[in-house]
């Protein structure tokens, strides 16, 4: 593939989201990156969703633009194949990063013995080693609790694993801008709990619970400290209203009408609307329902009107297959998209990376690979392996 990044190469050893995620960025961006699988696909192969044949567009989506490779990841044989992948010379060469256990022939002490500056970027559960999934640690870091009005809401979102997969790509580039300055090799631990962890802080969370010993309430769909929430119009459509800036609210108060209402509010209240995004938090009781009452008696079409017309940030809520059906942004109109034929299930509407340079070609994303589908073609232009090697390898199935 063509991008900023060609001619880096990435050997990957990952399943599930956050590796694999990674890896894609990496991939759309130009690298050549060599997912290597045991043969018949690892333990995220067959994950939902799946086509009525069985095939995982989960697996397509996460894997987009990569060269697959099956090989027998039991046998030393096997094991030699991807280590001189992994630890093959050159300039743009040298980097694993993994979700797999870092340990015995995979562990960087044991890659860097054939290539002294390998970078090497290993995810884990947890900082010290220990199992975790997006699951485990969200509900670990307290979001569950604040989500909705009561019990327990988990989210069907993995952000955790995608903002781990990102930062991972991150890792790879840092580490890569090192080794051209220096000439050294690194190991990037990555854990991601210490990534959910971060965000967490990063948000303040923390430092409340710490400071003040405080956490932020439930407010079900209502936005902590601003003003918004959904508010359903008088065509049963539902939409979400946003203001978190002064000339957001002035839009809101503008294409609703009420004007009158508010600067009475604020009279009584002592409360400032427009210059404290807290104040508007602290009424939202008497500001919903005046927002709610102008929705009530509009459709979605004449709510759209006058909400566009005083540049309203507001959004419709719709099903994953209305946005697929109706939303120019998931659609070819939208440069990010392209119609792309994928080998096993047909052509259908894929992303390229959301980052857009200036001097690079907005290319075809790249369709992901059939299983192995590479495995041939890497043998022989990485490692030089002769058309015989090759077959004598699939002969005693050591590769597929």
């Amino acid at each position: 593939m063509s991008g900023v990044l060609a001619g880096m190469r990435v050997v990957e050893g990952s399943a599930f989201v956050a590796c694999p995620s990674g890896g894609m960025t990496l991939a759309q961006h130009g690298a050549d990156v060599i997912r290597f699988d045991a043969i018949g696909g690892g333990i995220d192969y067959h994950r939902w969703p799946l086509t009525p044949d069985g095939q995982s567009l989960y697996w397509q989506g996460l894997n987009k633009g990569k060269r697959s490779i099956q090989v027998d990841l039991r046998s030393p044989e096997g094991r030699e194949l991807i280590i001189a992948l992994a630890t093959a010379p050159g300039p743009d060469a040298g980097i694993f990063t993994t979700n797999f256990p870092a340990v015995g022939w995979l562990s960087y002490d044991s890659l860097r013995q054939h290539r002294d500056d390998l970078i090497m970027v290993a995810i884990t559960g947890n900082h010290d080693g220990s199992t975790a999934v997006d699951y485990t640690v969200n509900c670990a870091v307290g979001y569950p609790s604040l989500t909705g009005t009561d019990g327990t809401i988990n989210h069907v979102l993995p952000a955790w694993d995608i903002i781990c997969g990102q930062t991972a790509a991150v890792g790879v580039l840092a580490a890569e801008r090192q080794r051209s300055r220096t000439g050294e090799g690194s190991l990037v631990n990555l854990a991601l709990s210490d990534v959910a962890l971060a965000a967490v802080s990063m948000l303040g969370h923390v430092a409340e619970a710490q400071l003040l010993g405080t956490q932020r309430p439930r407010i079900g769909n209502d936005i902590y400290g601003a003003f918004g929430r959904d508010f359903e119009l008088a065509d049963g459509e539902r939409i979400q209203i946003v203001a978190v800036s002064a000339r957001q609210w002035q839009g809101i108060v503008a294409a609703c009408g009420i004007g009158d209402e508010v600067t009475a509010l604020e009279a009584e209240t002592g409360l400032d609307f427009t210059r404290v995004d807290g104040d508007r938090y602290l009424a939202l009781d008497r500001l919903n329902p005046l927002v709610a009452q102008w929705c009530a008696k509009h459709s979605l079409a004449e709510a759209s009107a006058a909400l566009d017309a005083e540049g309203v940030c507001w959004g419709r809520y719709q099903s994953m297959l209305e946005l697929v059906a109706n939303d120019p942004r998931c659609s070819t109109e939208n440069p990010l998209f392209a119609d792309v034929e994928h080998p096993e299930t047909g052509q259908y509407l894929t992303p390229g990376p959301p980052l857009r340079f200036s001097d690079e070609h907005q290319a075809d994303p790249g369709p992901a690979p059939r299983l192995g589908q590479h495995t041939d073609e890497v043998l022989a232009d990485v490692l030089g392996l002769s058309a015989a090697e090759i077959a004598s390898l699939h002969d005693r199935q050591v590769v597929a």
